[in-house]
């Protein structure tokens, strides 16, 4: 009788902590297999919307994340486990981990507003956070650059927001500004009119606005023009030296100098009295 008696409680107490620990797991399971379909529907629809990839993947982590976190107390608190302190754990080392990364957060809340307000995008060059280069990716805590010798540059995200951003390729032309000096002798005329045709016969160089070649200073040596083309920002270095070595070479060609800072060195003998003393 009184091993029926054990048995009996036994199974009162087997029994129904049987059953929660299924009910348990089949929460789990069915919670997390709709945690999944929600991300999933959640990115679809933000690539649908035309949101950058990257913000789409990272809001499908985070709402999935999320899900599991309801998931996982759901499930406990059908085990009978207090999830009140649980909860309250959670929000200490929530806490407690948040002030201890307040850099990556920094970098991370930088992420996000660079790719929902785009002052860049990949493929652009641009010059932010103490260095330039050409967007290779954009991250959620750091950007990539990938810098014109060919180097990788990584730029924590919340130093390139936080200071200015140059955008060089946002825009569908940039102005070169170069300096030709001649000789105060030479014909000034002339040499505008060098430059100017040297210009006009480059077809990269953009007809409107038109390209400006103009005296832009009396030096101490020289006479200084400038010249400033229009151009497509991909066709900015490349112009840049082109127009630099033809410059020299046409005003060269025509009789024009292109002269260098001197110093005149004048001798006097002095008398043989002013030795004397």
């Amino acid at each position: 009788m009184e091993m029926e008696e054990i048995t009996t409680k036994i199974m009162d107490v087997v029994i129904p902590m049987g059953v929660k620990i299924l009910l348990a797991i089949a929460i789990y399971i069915i919670g997390k297999w709709i945690a999944g379909v929600a991300a999933r529907l959640i990115e679809k629809v933000l690539l649908k919307s035309k949101v950058d990839v990257t913000l789409a993947k990272f809001s499908k982590n985070i709402i999935y994340a999320l899900f599991m976190i309801f998931v996982v107390i759901a499930a406990l608190n059908k085990l009978g486990v207090n999830t009140t302190s649980a909860v309250a754990i959670i929000g200490a080392a929530g806490l407690a981990i948040g002030m201890a990364l307040q850099g990556s957060l920094a970098n991370f809340a930088a992420g996000v507003m660079i790719i929902l307000f785009k002052p860049y995008k990949i493929g652009d060059f641009v010059e932010g956070g103490g260095t330039m280069g050409t967007v290779h990716e954009i991250q959620i805590f750091n950007t990539l650059l990938n810098s014109p010798d060919n180097r990788r540059i990584i730029v924590p995200n919340s130093k390139m927001t936080g200071d200015n951003i140059t955008n060089f390729s946002d825009i569908e032309r940039r102005r070169i500004d170069m300096v030709f000096g001649i000789s105060y002798e030479d014909d000034m005329k002339k040499a505008k009119e060098i430059l100017l045709n040297l210009l006009k016969s480059d077809e990269r160089v953009l007809k409107d606005p038109a390209p400006l070649v103009a005296v832009s200073e009396l030096g101490d040596s020289s006479v200084n023009l400038v010249c400033r083309p229009w151009v497509k920002p991909a066709d900015y270095w490349g112009v840049y030296y082109d127009i630099t070595e033809k410059g020299k070479v046409e005003l060269e060609k025509n009789g024009l100098s292109i002269p260098f800072p001197q110093r005149d060195l004048h001798i006097y003998q002095a008398s043989k009295e002013a030795v004397k003393i």
